[in-house]
């Protein structure tokens, strides 16, 4: 007798849907058990108002949680980036998976590069993150919020509506659109956000894995799991929000681990930025975790007494909300 379909609940967008998709295909083949994608609509899928404007985290992981809850579904998978980093109630994270290219793409008109942009283009994003950073670099060019499905910014580039707009690498491929990339944007100038390019698997703690599901974390991938532990650290220890304007980036390179965090004005009038490197030598996925953690908090709390938790309570203070990033 064959085992029953696990119900992995997903947003309906077509890059949730193709990342979801990955990781249901990665658990049947491991563990030999069908995976149907459960669709499930988000406040922040539907709502017209513009990111910044959207009180409080997780509007696009929030309707999701609930289905979990509620046993209509059994595991949900979320964009780590998304995913606010105050634990909810009643479920945990099972799986992190492995992570695609952090980085973040430029989509520009005429194949231009960000150099390239003349002065007063219009750079479309959605993230306070990823504006500030770029205005640091360039403060000539006019930063619009935007919103929509990758295709959807994309097409305000196609009817010059803006000259070039700013998306996850990692987003871009799971949608099929590398096509669009203009430019690819290094960490050195633009860090970014905890968790960019890894997938969540999430369940309710009380079953632990789903019946069925016991080899999942064949699809975890441990020093993922160190390096955004750590970035997300750092977005906690700071007290900011999802989309804040902060940027972090952790890498594992044999035996030491890389840790480097941003916070920079929404004007990029100002930024602060910390680096530091542990070693991994000879640890399991825990110890590395607990050592990625504490260099997380060491530098957090260095960026704090230049001031980066004031730097954050004033973007809060100018959007209106904490500003949860897609």
């Amino acid at each position: 007798m064959s085992a029953a379909p696990v119900r992995l609940g997903t947003r309906r967008s077509p890059m949730a849907t193709a990342q979801s998709q990955q990781v249901a295909d990665a658990i049947t083949a491991y563990t030999g058990t069908p995976v149907d994608l459960v669709l499930v609509t988000s406040f922040g899928d539907v709502t017209r108002a513009h990111l910044t404007q959207l009180g409080g985290t997780g509007v696009f992981v929030n309707a999701l949680r609930d289905e979990l809850l509620s046993g209509s579904i059994d595991i949900a998978v979320h964009s780590l980036k998304d995913l606010p980093t105050t634990p909810a109630e009643g479920l945990g994270l099972v799986a992190i998976t492995e992570r695609e290219d952090p980085r973040d793409a430029l989509c520009a008109r005429d194949g231009l590069k960000f150099a390239d942009l003349p002065s007063g283009a219009r750079v479309g994003t959605g993230s306070p993150r990823r504006a500030a950073q770029l205005a640091r670099q360039r403060p000539d060019l006019e930063f619009v919020p935007i919103r929509g499905n990758a295709g959807t910014r994309l097409d305000k580039v196609a009817s010059g509506e803006v000259d070039a707009v700013v998306l996850a690498y990692a987003g871009l491929v799971r949608v099929g659109r590398t096509d669009d990339i203009t430019d690819v944007f290094e960490p050195e100038l633009l860090l970014p956000a905890p968790g960019q390019g890894a997938l969540a698997v999430e369940c309710r703690t009380e079953r632990a894995v789903p019946r069925d599901l016991g080899p999942l974390g064949a699809v975890d991938d441990g020093r993922t799991r160190a390096a955004v532990t750590a970035e997300r650290v750092v977005l906690a220890e700071l007290e900011a929000g999802c989309a804040a304007p902060v940027g972090a980036y952790a890498e594992c390179h044999d035996d030491r681990l890389r840790l480097r965090a941003a916070v920079v004005a929404t004007d990029g009038s100002r930024a602060i930025h910390r680096e530091g490197v542990v070693s991994i030598e000879g640890g399991d996925t825990g110890d590395i975790t607990e050592t990625a953690t504490g260099l997380a908090r060491q530098l957090a709390r260095e960026m704090v007494e230049e001031g980066a938790d004031r730097i954050v309570a004033d973007a809060g203070a100018r959007t209106g909300a904490p500003s949860p990033e897609v």
